[in-house]
């Protein structure tokens, strides 16, 4: 990744949430003088500006390879971060109270990838220990992930069984009939309330015989399907006429009384 001045003030001064954020006490290189600036603590770049409505920061910190730890100074409430290395520049910084201080060294310490990476390693380790237990709580064996599963406590319950239903319902006159349904081979309950089989499933209503035509109510069906059409045939003209003696009465009134 490429880093420029105008892409360090953008980060520096955009709209993404700090850290922390708060004027310090910076002592110069050059001279051991103090300056308020202040300090915008973003990921692991610590930003430091003139003042705090200024629009570029007048410098930037890495926190890479470094360790934050109180100091012995002229000011009050001091601390340094300290960089690996002869020729490593030292930044002394103070706050403004105890508090302050304090915040400001946890949070420096902990803006480093090498703390991050530490922080992941340990919750991993953690998060293994939960699901296999310790090392050598099972004698250094283990399952993969896959094939474990947690044992229930109680009895091990028996398989639901689920009742098995026919491939195709039969049918008869083009009606489905309930001869492979479940309970169809049971014999009717004759006491009047359905009840269950001897395995607790309720039982299905028995049903009603088929009732067979005999040879006089077939001809008097037939009979009467011949006299339909013209009964239907005389309703129409009926009914037909009314509406039109009523369409006829509706258009005079339309028209209004003959002159």
């Amino acid at each position: 990744m490429k880093l420029n001045e105008r892409s360090l003030a953008f980060y520096a001064t955009c709209d993404s949430p700090a850290d922390n954020a708060g004027f310090l006490y910076k002592r110069g290189e050059r001279h051991t003088a103090y300056h308020r600036r202040w300090f915008v603590l973003k990921g692991n770049m610590l930003f430091y500006f003139e003042e705090r409505e200024s629009r570029e920061p007048v410098g930037v910190i890495v926190l890479e390879g470094c360790t934050v730890e109180l100091c012995d100074s002229a000011e009050e409430f001091a601390f340094a971060i300290r960089f690996g290395g002869t020729k490593s520049r030292t930044y002394v910084l103070a706050a403004e109270s105890q508090a302050a201080m304090e915040s400001w060294v946890k949070s420096l310490s902990r803006a480093s990838f090498d703390y991050m990476r530490l922080v992941v390693r340990e919750l991993e380790k953690q998060l293994e220990e939960m699901r296999w237990g310790p090392a050598g709580g099972c004698g250094g064996c283990r399952g993969s992930p896959s094939s474990w599963k947690p044992k229930p406590s109680g009895p091990e319950p028996w398989p639901e069984r689920l009742p098995a239903l026919p491939t195709v319902m039969p049918k008869e006159n083009g009606c489905a009939v309930w001869n492979n349904a479940l309970g169809a081979d049971l014999p009717p309950n004759t006491s009047g309330c359905s009840g269950h089989d001897s395995e607790g499933n309720p039982r299905l209503p028995p049903l009603p015989p088929r009732r067979r035509a005999s040879s006089s109510e077939a001809g008097g069906t037939g009979a009467a399907a011949a006299e339909s059409p013209s009964i239907f045939c005389r309703l129409h003209e009926r009914y037909g006429q009314e509406v039109a003696r009523l369409r006829q009465d509706w258009l005079e009134r339309r028209r209004g009384p003959r002159p």
